[in-house]
């Protein structure tokens, strides 16, 4: 058992699991229109990334250019990366996660999905993955993604 934050005089606990395994979603949200790409995987490198760009790129259509926003991470700027022609990387600065609008969907995913649960193993953790993803809608991705300089527009 572990201790939360809670109501003052309150002493909520909940459950601490103490082995660590790890998935990894690469996602890509449209903040304007809530349209979603995601990739689950059991790591992270060049290859994940470039799995996924091509998903987005397919998933977006030869028709639409899109502009992807992501950090500094080591798969996001590899030389090995592959990058569809209708995709732009938008590199954010170093050490600015607050500009990254798709940070806050994974405190969201974390806080209502997927923390202060036991999973069973792997498989178990790669499911409820899977299923969080699924339950977010248009709308619910949109709003947690909003930012201030990404304004909306007609573009889907």
């Amino acid at each position: 058992m572990t201790r939360r934050w809670g109501l003052r005089g309150s002493r909520p606990t909940a459950v601490q699991q103490t082995e660590y395994e790890w998935v990894y979603l690469f996602g890509a949200v449209n903040p304007i229109t809530g349209a979603s790409s995601a990739l689950l995987a059991p790591t992270v490198n060049t290859e994940y990334m470039n799995h996924h760009l091509r998903f987005i790129s397919e998933q977006a259509g030869a028709d639409v250019h899109v502009i992807l926003v992501l950090d500094g991470a080591g798969w996001h700027v590899a030389k090995a990366l592959d990058v569809p022609s209708n995709i732009t990387l938008l590199p954010l600065p170093p050490y600015s996660p607050e500009l990254n609008p798709v940070e806050r969907l994974w405190a969201y995913l974390r806080s209502h999905y997927l923390s202060n649960r036991v999973y069973k193993d792997y498989n178990h953790l790669l499911a409820a993955s899977g299923q969080a993803w699924r339950q977010l809608t248009p709308d619910q991705l949109c709003s947690i993604c909003r930012t201030d300089w990404i304004p909306p527009t007609n573009v889907s």
